[in-house]
């Protein structure tokens, strides 16, 4: 396999991260969820008030992953950063693409001074679990997800 670096994204990588977004849904099953376009991507990305943050892992021009991030606010702690997704394509996955991606956003997080990053995992992905243990991450089942959907956001 080719070297690769992970180097802060751009808005010409929105296609790369759009394909990486319905590789990872379609991993978890859940294809039929993914709602977001492109050019939603895009605005919210890279416009003058930017959502989100995003790292990409790219060999030879080509995105082979990325972690999108964004800031979150603790009333007990301050500024925290959240990880929202990181997706590797399964061709590079364990040669420590993820690992790069991931410390990216550890470092961003350790340069910024905020409290904690933090994320989400399924239950059931395993290589997942494992890659946040060996990280030697604190895995939380204490805590239990809730959540509007836009259908019921429009009742209020």
């Amino acid at each position: 396999m080719a070297n690769w670096i992970v180097r802060k994204g751009e808005r010409k990588d929105v296609p790369a991260v759009m394909a990486l977004v319905h590789e990872l849904a379609a991993y978890e099953k859940a294809l039929d969820q993914v709602e977001l376009t492109a050019e939603q991507l895009e605005q919210d990305g890279f416009d003058e008030h930017p959502a989100f943050g995003l790292f990409v892992a790219e060999t030879n021009g080509e995105i082979v992953g990325m972690a999108l991030y964004y800031w979150k606010y603790s009333t007990w702690q301050g500024r925290c950063i959240y990880l929202e997704d990181l997706v590797v394509q399964e061709a590079w996955r364990n040669l420590g693409v993820g690992a790069g991606l991931f410390e990216a956003v550890a470092q961003l997080s350790k340069t910024e001074k905020v409290k904690r990053m933090e994320w989400q995992v399924l239950d059931w992905n395993e290589p997942a679990l494992q890659f946040y243990k060996k990280h030697e991450a604190h895995l939380d089942g204490e805590w239990i997800n809730g959540k509007l959907v836009y259908e019921q956001l429009q009742q209020f």
